[in-house]
């Protein structure tokens, strides 16, 4: 059965806006597990632009479904995941001046340190996932590395989908699912997770979730915009009916 996990990022974006207590992530993982979540994902950055320590340990405490914690390859973070433990840790790149996470992180120009990092997260009991663009030396390179899971960055597609009119039989698109597919494949062949996301919404997530072998896909940013109008429970419900009917294509 694939599962979704839904990123609350930018329901503490909204709360630094104003340097105050509302509204609270803790709150939107409990909306989201009602409306069908299977996890909860959150990004503590190194600038803690939005989600705070405080956040990470609530969650962790109080949440009653998989946490997923992003973080830089850093032995601050590393340290903060093996005092919490969530059950998985997604290592990605990070960049102070970017607005979210653009691209994959290069595994292949830094397995032998990604190695030692991802050994500290394991003998934690963590789950440890690499957020990778869909190239097939990156997944190799994350499984000398010992992940557990590949998660394959979307976005190429994402935006090939939205340039070309949302138009799923476009050569652009088919050439970025196509990618996609054939990352997963030598992940699963490799023995390691596949799971997808980044700029996934309601219009483009259904032939992700399409693709065979995808276990989860973890969605923040279409999900919060969605409720602000609908609600995080209905928007995280409508999420999950879509990809369970893209699944059910295979």
């Amino acid at each position: 059965m694939i599962e979704l996990g839904v990123n609350i990022d930018h329901v503490a974006t909204l709360r630094q806006a104003r340097r105050t207590y509302e509204p609270d992530p803790l709150w939107a993982a409990a909306e989201a597990h009602l409306g069908g979540a299977d996890g909860i994902t959150v990004h503590l950055r190194e600038d803690r632009r939005h989600i705070q320590d405080d956040d990470v340990r609530r969650l962790r405490d109080q949440t009653q479904i998989k946490l997923n914690l992003e973080m830089a390859a850093t032995d601050e973070m590393v340290s903060i995941a093996e005092t919490l433990r969530p059950e998985m840790a997604m290592l990605v790149p990070e960049g102070r001046h970017e607005v979210t996470t653009e691209g994959g992180l290069d595994v292949a120009g830094q397995r032998a340190r990604l190695r030692e990092i991802i050994a500290r997260l394991e003998a934690a009991g963590i789950v440890t996932s690499v957020f990778i663009d869909a190239e097939i030396r990156q997944v190799e390179a994350a499984a000398e590395a010992g992940a557990r899971v590949c998660e394959i960055h979307t976005g190429p597609y994402a935006h090939a989908f939205h340039d070309r009119g949302r138009d799923p039989e476009s050569p652009a698109v088919q050439a970025e699912i196509a990618k996609i597919r054939a990352a997963g494949q030598t992940v699963l062949a490799a023995g390691m997770r596949f799971n997808a996301g980044h700029a996934l919404n309601y219009f483009n997530v259904q032939h992700v979730a399409a693709i065979p072998g995808v276990r989860e896909l973890h969605i923040g940013h279409a999900i919060v915009s969605r409720a602000v109008f609908v609600g995080l429970r209905e928007a995280v419900r409508e999420m999950k009916r879509l990809i369970r009917e893209g699944a059910a294509q295979r």
